[in-house]
Order: structure tokens, then C-alpha cells, then sequence
């Protein structure tokens, strides 16, 4: 028996990726969100789960990576990663802003100099 990609496009295998759950209902994952591996694999467990603690074991790697890698929707990878979080498998690292006034902001570029970029990108 040959099998196919995770994301053939096909709705049904999304659907029983996750369970039947369209989102998570944590907020902890955006595109940016590094995710960290807290633990090996365990016997039984689904594959796509096995697969984002074996791409989350060397380093810190970000959600969008995870989708990259796993090719499933980024609404799928979240409920995954929901569950790997309330499992206490993984952990979550955001980027923090730096705070007001500790860090050095660059100017903004003028408006005319982004005409010009744009003029420029367009003549290509």
C-alpha cells in the first residue's frame, strides 16, 4: 500500500488530521511563534504529531516552518500543536516586542523614496 501525501487537498484527510476540530481553541500560535520540542515521540502517537516533535527536537522552529515542512494548512498545524501543547509536549516562545524606548527604531523611509522603489520594481 502506497500513501499519499498528508495534504493530497483532499478535505476528509484534513478533517481526520484534526479530529474533526476546525481551529484551537488557544491563541498562543502565530506564523512567528517558535515552538519547541519537550519531549521524544511516544509509541501510538498520530504521525503529524511525531513529525512536529521530530522538526521541533534539534531547535526552535517557527509555525510557518512547521506548515512548510508538514505541507497541511496553518489552521491544521495549530490544533495539532494545540494538542502536543496541552500534552506538555512542546512549549510555545513568541517574539517579544522590544520595549518603548530600549531599543533604536530606524527612521522611516520617505515617501518618495518608496515611489521611487516601487517605479523601479515595476520596470523590471
Amino acid at each position: 500500500m502506497t500513501r499519499g501525501p498528508v495534504d493530497s487537498g483532499d478535505p476528509d484527510r484534513l478533517y481526520t488530521v484534526t479530529g474533526g476540530r476546525s481551529r484551537a481553541h488557544d491563541t498562543t500560535f502565530d506564523p512567528v511563534t517558535f515552538v519547541v520540542g519537550e519531549s521524544e515521540p511516544a509509541a501510538g502517537m498520530q504521525s503529524e504529531h511525531v513529525r512536529i516533535l521530530l522538526l521541533c527536537q534539534r531547535a526552535p522552529t517557527p509555525v510557518a516552518e512547521l506548515c512548510a515542512q508538514l505541507g497541511l494548512p496553518v489552521g491544521v498545524v495549530k490544533v495539532l500543536l494545540a494538542d502536543l501543547l496541552a500534552a506538555g509536549r512542546i512549549s510555545a516562545r513568541r517574539l517579544r516586542p522590544t520595549p518603548p524606548g530600549g531599543g533604536e527604531l530606524l527612521p522611516a523611509p520617505e515617501t518618495q523614496t518608496l515611489r521611487k522603489v516601487l517605479r523601479a520594481l515595476q520596470n523590471l
